[in-house]
């Protein structure tokens, strides 16, 4: 369950069903193949269309194996996501069946990626399970997301710059993890960079811990009430990180979608800067 990929690579943090914005993610960053991309998780939840969302970025990894990787995020759990709007995005349009098929495939997704040998990826975060990598490797899949442990911990912990070691968290799942944490696990796996996603960020990007742990949340506007930016960090094949900014879309700018069961086809926008 532990990806080893190389650059040059996009690495997206949450989508969470806002299918207009993942297509202008990728008028920004490039439509596969011509950019090579990593998807940190919870693709579904929240937005409207989760369907949309989840359907093309399975497609994109179907015709375009070896350069299109999706990880597990939280809700990508039927004990999540039956709560939170997938489920009854499925059952209303489709059926619950549907949804069973999709808790099938988010059972074998991977966990966690290493980026050019050097950047450690996963949606959430440490875990003080963790002790060697291939722990990771060893997960057994198909699997659902228990209660507590490694692959919890790896879909759910959080950063917090007022822990020192391992703390509470106020999700009530998994850990904080202090920025101590964070750099004793760089030095023992001889790592540059942690990147996750999992949390809004204003900015669409995060850093934490002395530069050594960066959030990125491609979600913008998330939920139509934050406000916040969608960001994604962009890796060269010389290992330089970068960032590409996603702003919140004016609604006459969005890419106009009716759905999957719809007869019209989707209507994009011109592509100028003032849709990014």
């Amino acid at each position: 369950m532990l990806l080893e990929l190389d650059t040059p690579l996009q690495i997206c943090g949450d989508i969470h069903g806002q299918f207009s914005d993942l297509l202008r993610l990728f008028e920004l960053g490039g439509f596969p193949p011509h950019s090579n991309y990593l998807f940190l998780g919870d693709y579904v939840d929240r937005g409207k269309n989760s369907l949309e969302t989840i359907c093309l970025l399975l497609a994109y990894k179907i015709r375009y194996p070896e350069s299109f990787f999706l990880l597990r995020g939280n809700h990508e759990c039927a004990a999540v996501n039956r709560i939170y709007g997938f489920f009854d995005e499925c059952k209303r349009r489709f059926s619950v069946r549907l949804w069973k098929a999709f808790t099938d495939c988010f059972n074998c997704l991977p966990v966690a990626a290493i980026v050019g040998g050097r950047i450690f990826c996963c949606h959430g975060g440490l875990s003080p399970d963790l002790q060697n990598l291939d722990q990771i490797r060893q997960i057994i899949r198909p699997s659902d997301v228990p209660d507590t442990g490694l692959l919890c911990d790896l879909l759910w912990s959080d950063p917090n710059s007022d822990v020192t070691g391992w703390g509470e968290s106020a999700r009530n799942v998994s850990f904080h993890f202090g920025v101590d944490i964070v750099s004793k696990f760089l030095t023992r796996h001889d790592l540059d960079l942690i990147c996750r996603a999992h949390e809004v960020v204003e900015d669409g990007y995060e850093f934490f811990g002395h530069r050594q742990l960066v959030t990125v949340f491609s979600a913008p506007n998330y939920c139509d009430e934050f406000n916040n930016a969608g960001g994604m960090m962009k890796v060269d094949e010389n290992m330089i990180c970068s960032f590409q900014i996603l702003k919140p879309a004016e609604r006459k700018a969005r890419y106009l979608y009716q759905g999957l069961n719809k007869t019209s086809a989707p209507q994009q926008p011109e592509r100028t800067r003032s849709a990014l």
